[in-house]
Order: structure tokens, then sequence, then C-alpha cells
């Protein structure tokens, strides 16, 4: 009975190393974490975006209602 004692209580130690050293690598490397999942998550939105333009410049024919050298006539930004 003690032989199965011990072996759970080297199973709960190893658990608990784990968990306590995920936790550890988690806190020192969070930064670059979060930095990968916005990298990750702008990627993401910015290619839905573009599949979206896409399809909207093929219902236009390909033209654009903003002339070419990009300035509207009659429109005046105010800086």
């Amino acid at each position: 009975m003690q032989k199965v004692i011990n072996v759970l209580a080297l199973a709960s130690f190893a658990v608990s190393a784990a968990v306590v050293g995920a936790g550890a690598y988690v806190f020192v490397n969070r930064e670059a974490i979060k930095d990968n999942i916005k990298s990750q998550v702008t990627e993401g939105v910015a290619g839905a975006v573009q599949d979206q333009l896409g399809d909207l410049g093929k219902l236009g024919g390909g033209s654009s209602p903003v002339p070419s050298g990009g300035a509207v006539p009659g429109v005046s930004l105010p800086f």
C-alpha cells in the first residue's frame, strides 16, 4: 500500500512541476507570445479585408470612382 501512495505522490509532484514550469515559461515569454498573436490576427484580418475588397473590385468592372490622381474634385481636406 505504501508503494502505491509513493507512486501517487511522485505523479502529483510531476504534474505540479509541469504546471509551474509551463506558467514560468508563459510569464517569461508573454511579450513574444502577445506579439505573435497580434501579428497572426493582423494577417488574418488583412487577408479577409483583401478578399472582400477584391470581390468589390470585380463588381465595378475594375473602374474606380476616385480619379487616378487620388484627389476628388470639389473636395478639400481641413489641413
